[in-house]
């Protein structure tokens, strides 16, 4: 399976058969105004088969960037049919009050070229509830946000990693040179790995990644 990380928390997923993309954004020049920058690269992936939307914010619902006629999951928690087969929403929230300052966040689970998948959104609740871990067994590749601000930083990731026990961990929605809004870079959170692979490009194969037992933070560059 090949994964591009397109900035913040948007992913395309693609294996011969199938396209995934999650939570993409669209034309984000109205931050500007606000003194935000947030200077990633439009979106542009063809033939996508489905999106899913984590929440309902700008910067993670522009279904209309995404090629093709995919189907369009948003925010949707329970078990669903797809064009990637069952995808499992798990309902969580954007903040630490039960979603009363930001709102709902839903937690995707699919498996896509025999990789078991979990993009976290925008999470960030004080921590992982039992019940929401009790759906998360056997995540190969954990995709979760460390910038802290309106989600988790480096510490709460952290204890997500730890008692999910991923193969694989993907960091997302951190200050980077195109985006430095958010109070934390990856570096904070990486420095918890003891194995942290490092790419050139902002895409990899999961066939290049180590096969052993995990967990290894694995590091697209920013688009």
């Amino acid at each position: 399976m090949r994964v591009e990380w397109h900035g913040q928390s948007a992913f395309a997923m693609t294996t011969p058969e199938t396209t995934v993309l999650i939570d993409p954004f669209g034309d984000m020049s109205g931050l500007e105004d606000r003194g935000i920058r947030f200077e990633y690269p439009p979106i542009e992936v063809e033939d996508v088969d489905l999106v899913l939307v984590t929440h309902e914010h700008r910067d993670h619902n522009a279904v209309e960037v995404a090629g093709g006629e995919p189907v369009v999951l948003r925010a949707a928690a329970g078990r669903h049919d797809s064009p990637a087969g069952e995808v499992l929403g798990v309902a969580s929230e954007h903040d630490a009050v039960a979603g009363a300052e930001r709102g709902p966040n839903t937690i995707f689970v699919f498996e896509l070229g025999g990789v078991r998948v979990a993009h976290f959104g925008d999470f960030g609740q004080s921590e992982l509830r039992p019940e929401q871990a009790a759906h998360l067994d056997g995540i190969d590749l954990l995709i979760l946000p460390v910038g802290g601000g309106p989600t988790v930083g480096a510490a709460r990731a952290a204890e997500i990693v730890e008692r999910l026990a991923p193969r694989w961990v993907v960091p997302m929605h951190y200050s980077t040179p195109r985006a430095d809004f958010l109070p934390e870079t990856e570096e904070p959170f990486l420095a918890g790995f003891a194995q942290v692979e490092r790419f050139a490009g902002p895409s990899f194969e999961t066939d290049a990644l180590p096969q052993e037992e995990g967990p290894v933070a694995v590091v697209p560059a920013a688009p």
